[in-house]
């Protein structure tokens, strides 16, 4: 790549056809539109493969004109790309604004052996630069050159030198921290259990109801069909209507199983973490695949996460919280179903460590606690005054129950709602059935904030908002002692860190 950088280049030539194969699915509603409308004509097939072509051929050559006006151009501050068939659009990137560089490669461009090369620059809105497509071992050259321009731009030019001996020595081999094969992706989708297919089907149908041969509105309709189903389904008997409720049931658990399946194995294929001399590299996916590179320096905090079944059997997730964005959050996921005792090495790679077992942890105030039940139980108590007006007295114990409900699990979430303060971590637990653990480095939070409305500051107690880049760290219901003493060793923590030497040292690590 260093043979012809500077000059404007174009992507690999191929991408016009792959973005022409991808656009041909806008030409499957009309063809479906118009097979269904000359259904009884005997042309009717012939006029939807003739739109269909007409569409397919369109979308050839506006994508053809794209890509012979599409240039992108690697100087040695910025990345310039422009485009437009009619107007053009220029834009710049200087290296120091580029956060991370991922690979993604969708079905189609995998077939022809092509990546698109995502530029992720925080700006939000979806700005992010991207290059669609290049061949795989250009999209990892280039990946790999724009790292090394902005570890240029940052470092110390008495460092320069120091950095390009070590960038020409030969990387260590990676480090595998973290991969599922085929019987944890198996387990892992029992727990994705998912009736979002019902859903789809809904959408669908609503969307598409006009190419139904009945209306789906009609209620008469709906009316007469279950009154005749019933008479025949009353007319099989108990034994048979208690078989048939019963495969209804086991055929919705196994369309809910099949959908969890599905998902799991499309997201988290071939899911493979490595530590390389670059950081954290993940590849995952089976029809599109993901090609993800977290630089150590940049991860912020960690989280640990789990599910309602998945706790009871011991099963977690660990994500990474990042200044980079991941499918548009900031939380890149690292470890999405493994083992306590899998996640502790893959954290102590990333700079952080599991609570000690001495650890000193720290619960909400029990005012917030009294606070909390009084308030969302209020709410349910409300109800009953409405209900005992206006129905029969026996349903106000709906609202009654409800409001007991929620006393009793706010008051055990407020058992399990806890935080603690050690040499290098602020650690944050909460989750009654499913707990959630997040644990950030002192010296990478960037302020501490104290809230309080009326009813906390008379309660004496406060909500803690860690300025964290990439993510949020927020602790409901400390005691105000407390949380001006937490603040108060954070900003000594954060004062105390040079972070050009800190940011030097991880620089040179990494490279």
């Amino acid at each position: 790549m260093s043979a012809t950088e500077g000059d404007p280049r174009r992507t690999d030539p191929r991408s016009f056809a792959v973005r022409a194969i991808m656009a041909m699915r806008n030409a499957v509603f009309p063809m479906v539109a118009i097979l269904f409308a000359m259904r009884d004509e005997g042309y009717g097939i012939f006029l939807a493969l003739g739109v269909g072509l007409l569409i397919a051929a369109i979308a050839a050559v506006s994508n053809y004109l794209a890509w012979t006006r599409f240039t992108y151009r690697v100087g040695t501050e910025d990345i310039r790309v422009e485009q437009g068939i009619l107007s053009r659009a220029a834009r710049s990137v200087p290296y120091e604004r580029i956060q991370d560089v991922s690979l993604e490669q969708a079905l189609v461009p995998r077939l022809f052996g092509l990546v698109e090369v995502k530029f992720e620059t925080g700006s939000g809105g979806g700005e992010d630069l991207k290059l669609s497509y290049l061949t795989e071992t250009e999209g990892e050259a280039l990946r790999e050159l724009v790292r090394e321009r902005r570890e240029e731009e940052a470092a110390p030019d008495a460092e320069k030198q120091a950095s390009e001996e070590v960038i020409a020595a030969a990387d260590p081999p990676a480090k595998l921290l973290f991969a599922m094969d085929m019987n944890r992706l198996i387990i892992f989708s029992l727990f994705q259990f998912s009736l979002a297919a019902v859903a789809v089907v809904g959408g669908l149908t609503q969307q598409f109801d006009f190419l139904l041969p009945f209306d789906i509105w009609d209620l008469d309709f709906w009316r007469d069909e279950l009154a005749e189903q019933g008479e025949s389904i009353a007319g099989l008997g108990q034994q048979a209507q208690f078989v048939g409720a019963m495969l209804g049931v086991i055929a919705l658990v196994a369309l809910g199983f099949a959908t969890g399946l599905v998902r799991t194995f499309l997201r988290d294929w071939g899911f493979l973490l490595e530590k390389t001399a670059r950081g954290f590299r993940r590849r995952r996916g089976l029809l599109t695949r993901t090609d993800v590179v977290m630089p150590t320096h940049r991860v912020q905090a960690v989280k640990i996460g789990t599910g309602l079944l998945r706790y009871r059997f011991g099963w977690h997730g660990l994500n990474f919280v990042s200044l980079a964005q991941d499918a548009g959050s900031s939380n890149h996921v690292v470890a999405p179903f493994a083992k306590m005792a899998e996640i502790a090495p893959i954290m102590a790679e990333a700079g952080f460590a599991m609570p000690a077992p001495d650890a000193s942890w720290h619960r909400a105030s029990k005012n917030y606690r009294t606070d909390s039940i009084l308030l969302e139980s209020a709410i349910s108590l409300f109800a009953t005054v409405p209900v005992a007006i206006f129905a029969p007295l026996p349903f106000v114990i709906i609202p009654l129950s409800l409001a007991i409900l929620a006393a009793v699990a706010n008051y055990y979430s407020w058992r399990f709602r806890r935080h603690a303060l050690d040499a290098r971590q602020v650690i944050s637990v909460h989750g009654l059935l499913s707990p959630e653990t997040q644990i950030a480095s002192r010296v990478k939070l960037h302020s501490v904030e104290i809230a309080q409305g009326p009813i906390a500051q008379h309660r004496g107690y406060a909500t803690v908002n860690l300025g964290l880049a990439g993510g949020s760290f927020t602790m409901h219901g400390v005691p105000i002692r407390h949380a001006r003493a937490l603040r108060a060793a954070v900003l000594d923590s954060i004062s105390a860190s040079d972070f050009s030497q800190i940011n030097a040292a991880v620089s040179g690590a990494q490279v």
